[in-house]
Formats: C-alpha cells, structure tokens, sequence
C-alpha cells in the first residue's frame, strides 16, 4: 500500500486515477466504510489553519489531490503525486457502483440539480440505481435524515470545500447504509450543464483551475491563498523538510 504524502501537513494517498477507483472498489466489496477527500490547495491552506478541517483529513480513508497545485506542490517536495480530479473519479466510479448494483444518493448544488445530474449519469450507466437526490441544506437536520431515509449504498456531496467535508464527518455516523461518501464541489454542477466541463487540452496542461476562474471570477477570493501556498511549499523544500 503505497504511503501517504505530506503537502503541508496534509497527507495525500500516493494513488493514481485507476489505483483510487480500485482502492475505493475493493473497501466497498469489502463492506468497509470509505470518506473521500478531494484536496486542493485551498483545502490545504484551510487545514493549516482550523484543526477541525485537518483532523478531517487526517480521519479520511483516503484523500486524493483534486487538480494541479497539490501534484506540483508534491513535486518540488520530492514526492510527486498523480492528480485525481474529483470529477474524473465520479466518471471512473459510477459504471462501477453499478456493476454491483450500489444505490447512489447525490446531494447539494441549486434546486434542481442533483436531479439533473443524476439524468446524466443514468445515461451513461443505464443500470445505476438512484436512491435520491436533493439540494438539501447543510444546517438542516433534516437533510440527513431524509439521506438515511433513502439508504443509499454511496454519497457525492456537492456543498463546496469544507461544508461537504464537514457535513460527511459530522453526520456519517447516522447514514449507516452509506458506505462510500465524496466531496464533490463543482461535479454535479458539471453533470448537469451548469458549468462546462474544461476542454481537455486544459486538463492536459492542468489549467482547470484557470478555465474556472475565467468562467467564474468570484472565485479569486478563495485563490488569494495561493501564493502564500507557493511561498509555503518553497520554503520547505529550502529548508529540506
């Protein structure tokens, strides 16, 4: 089992695309409870700074570097990691869950469009069986017991980094059907059409992050970090930590 990666003091599992699908595949088949974290930078920055977004992490079952900043970040430390997209993990899954007939609830993003989502990934796996959708609100009680209602075998939550990271953690306990559960931002948002799913050339070069910031300039807020991260991970590799 390949070791787990510090970037930052958050620690990534030394998987690729294909090695994460298997790994998650083979805990579900083994009926164990699994909690993906799709980590970026931001998530990174976060964890370094509220002790209960890095106890998270450091409670996951695996944790994946969702896009370019992490796999760099982890080269310049001498210990390069593969980029494991969230979405890219969603699309490997989803045939797979329905293969073994794994129910999936999928919650979060706007009204409406869980449910568009899952139209999505009903016509790419026409055998996928839906327990539910919902847009849900994280503060609201009631949205885990409608979840625990529907008793679905998988969970994507798309409430954005670290509200889906924390809604797993704190209600996990009370989905007991709910073997698999990820944190999927932008992903249902890009199943359903709101959002455009970068051209490839992008995601060949690693410039998603740049074909959403064009697309959505609000989220240079939250990008502010980054160079604070930069300067972070440089100065450790100076340092020879």
């Amino acid at each position: 089992m390949p070791e787990r990666v510090e970037v930052l003091e958050t620690a990534f599992d030394g998987l690729d695309l294909d090695e994460a699908t298997a790994r998650i595949l083979e805990r579900l088949d083994r009926g164990e409870r699994t909690f993906v974290v799709t980590a970026n930078p931001e998530f990174v920055m976060l964890a370094r700074r509220d002790p209960s977004v890095a106890r998270i992490a450091r409670e996951a079952d695996l944790v994946v570097p969702d896009g370019t900043g992490i796999a760099v970040a982890s080269a310049i430390l001498g210990r390069a990691l593969p980029r494991v997209p969230g979405r890219l993990l969603v699309d490997a899954l989803v045939p797979r869950l329905a293969e073994r007939g794994a129910s999936l609830f999928l919650l979060g993003a706007a009204p409406g469009v869980a449910e568009r989502a899952a139209d999505a990934l009903r016509a790419r796996a026409p055998s996928l069986v839906v327990a539910g959708c919902a847009a849900g609100d994280p503060e609201d009680p009631a949205t885990a017991r409608r979840v625990a209602a529907a008793a679905p075998d998988a969970l994507l939550v798309a409430y954005g980094m670290p509200k889906q990271e924390e809604w797993i953690a704190r209600h996990r306990g009370a989905l007991p059907s709910v073997k698999l559960a990820i944190g999927v931002g932008g992903v249902l948002d890009q199943l359903a059409g709101v959002q455009r799913v970068p051209p490839a050339i992008l995601h060949r070069l690693g410039l998603e992050w740049l074909w959403r910031l064009v697309r959505e300039p609000w989220r240079w807020r939250r990008q502010r970090v980054l160079p604070l991260f930069a300067a972070l991970v440089l100065r450790e590799r100076l340092l020879g930590r």
